[in-house]
């Protein structure tokens, strides 16, 4: 089962306990820190109200999964689980087997005037299951009974899902006859393939699979108007793609319930690289080279200075890390080295040539090659840093991201403006701030701009949440000032709802408003969520 106030399952333990040189970097950089406690699930079972739903065969009234169902992954979130503070809770959550008991759930919940959430993996990092306050009262749909592999036609090499699949089962199911999705987002472990399509996903390998709308080919959405079949072409030019109006829809159209996606035989190698550049510059040279080269790569990602000595740091400092910063030092990547992360995957043939390549066009920008030692290390911890909140969280810090993706014009310079917005968010009260930053998908036209930061716990929730708040605000604020949007990979939810009509225009806005009318009049879906 998973944990009721945090990240994975009751059963696990990846050893994610801060060392003793991690704690001492972290009092170094920020200062040390008191934990705030915890509440317990018993003491917010007894907040849990008395549901204003009548009871459904498919519909469950129980005060613990609604409690389970009321929350995603926020930072927000984060602290409503930790403090038991949650303020509303859905009222029911319902367990779908087939579409038609989406459908039926959908009239129970119009009958009674009910809001509507969808609910697939419980990952969402910008609030986008969170019931809202008000007379209505709300069910949340909980899509994971839905998750067989109803059909695959290896002809087209098309997949058809329940929606409330996870990447674990995808993956899986698709294995058994040699086939893959590729789609690997960082909360892969629970999130649904009906949440990457409502959400827009972007998984660690889009360079060779795609992003999610390179993937989705079709399927089946029930709305509170009916039942819409969105049927599969290579490509069309009859108008405007109905698949579009439902990616990144989050819930406000009407819900997923079976995914059609296009899959790729398994590839026959995979292998994930390090290579080391000087300073920033030359390593964004030599990413930009490789993506509008049109590599065949599988991923890149280049972490700027600071978030390379972060992670070297954290890496503990024992011997072997002071062996490679001495032979990287020799070979010209001192103090301002940025650390390059990259994976091929294809045939044999394939990757040979597209190491190649890339080992040529590093070197012509100073890149020092490190072999797969360090990327077998990503390799094996890339669905772990989720869990790096609670090793932090029990010593009294608080750790979240911001991203973005913006045109290479623009790319040198983010990091730092957006490190130096959050950082200085919190001057005024003479607190401290780590920021540090990598690029996690890049195109030809530019690159997504992924910051983490890492802050001390206020000595109340209500303080805590607060510094995130000046935190969220600052980033946000410099990301528009950029020109970047406001999400390149994890929606918008609540969160950024404010920020839309600066990406979309007034517009834009309004017809987007008007989809949202036509499929939704009474406003029953996900409201709150999106727009804003």
């Amino acid at each position: 089962m998973k944990q009721w106030n945090g990240w994975g399952d009751d059963q696990n333990d990846l050893g994610m306990d801060l060392s003793a040189s991690t704690l001492k970097y972290l009092h170094q950089l920020i200062g040390a820190s008191t934990p705030l406690p915890d509440a317990t699930l018993e003491q917010v079972l007894a907040r849990v109200p008395a549901s204003r739903l009548p009871p459904h065969a498919l519909v469950s009234l129980d005060a613990e999964q609604r409690l389970r169902h009321a929350r995603g992954q926020s930072l927000p979130d984060w602290l409503a689980l930790r403090s038991g503070e949650f303020g509303v809770f859905p009222d029911a959550v319902a367990f779908p087997k087939t579409s038609a008991d989406v459908q039926a759930l959908l009239q129970y919940a119009q009958q009674h005037q009910a809001s509507v959430i969808p609910y697939g993996g419980g990952t969402s990092v910008v609030g986008h299951i969170n019931p809202e306050a008000g007379e209505r009262p709300t069910l949340t749909i909980d899509m994971t009974g839905m998750n067989q592999l109803i059909e695959l036609d290896s002809e087209s090499q098309i997949a058809t899902f329940g929606a409330g699949a996870t990447g674990p089962m995808v993956e899986s199911l698709l294995a058994a006859s040699g086939y893959t999705l590729g789609h690997y987002p960082q909360s892969w472990e629970l999130s649904t393939i009906g949440g990457w399509v409502a959400s827009r996903s972007s998984g660690q390998q889009s360079l060779r699979y795609g992003r999610i709308e390179q993937m989705f080919a079709g399927g089946r959405v029930e709305t509170l108007k009916g039942t819409l079949e969105i049927p599969t072409f290579p490509a069309s030019a009859a108008g405007p793609d109905v698949r579009e109006m439902f990616m990144g829809s989050e819930g406000r159209l009407g819900i997923i319930t079976e995914v059609k996606v296009r899959v790729t035989p398994v590839a026959e190698h995979e292998s994930f690289h390090v290579i080391f550049f000087p300073d920033w510059n030359a390593g964004l040279a030599a990413v930009r080279a490789i993506a509008q080269g049109k590599l065949q790569l599988s991923m890149m990602r280049l972490s700027n200075t600071i978030e390379t000595f972060t992670q070297l740091k954290l890496a503990g400092g024992g011997t072997a890390v002071k062996l490679l910063e001495r032979y990287l030092a020799l070979r010209g990547a001192g103090d301002n080295k940025t650390m390059f992360t990259f994976g091929v995957t294809g045939s044999k043939a394939q990757c040979k040539s597209a190491l190649a390549l890339v080992k040529d066009t590093a070197r012509r920008h100073g890149g020092v090659g490190t072999g797969t030692v360090l990327g077998k290390k990503w390799e094996h911890s890339r669905f772990r840093s989720p869990y790096l909140r609670q090793g932090l969280w029990d010593s009294g810090f608080v750790v979240d991201t911001m991203e973005t993706a913006i045109d290479w014009v623009r790319v040198p310079g983010a990091p730092a403006v957006i490190e130096a917005a959050i950082s200085g968010a919190l001057a005024a009260e003479k607190e401290a701030v780590h920021a540090f930053t990598h690029l996690s998908h890049i195109y030809p036209q530019g690159s997504s701009v992924y910051t983490t930061y890492i802050f001390r716990c206020g000595s109340s929730y209500e303080e805590t949440h607060a510094r995130w708040e000046k935190l969220k605000a600052a980033g946000a604020a410099a990301i528009v000032k950029l020109g970047g949007t406001i999400s390149h990979q994890h929606g918008v939810g609540k969160d950024h709802a404010k920020y839309l009509p600066l990406e979309k225009g007034e517009l834009g806005i309004a017809a987007i408003q008007g989809l949202v009318d036509v499929f939704d009049p009474q406003g029953h879906m996900n409201p709150g969520k999106l727009l804003p």
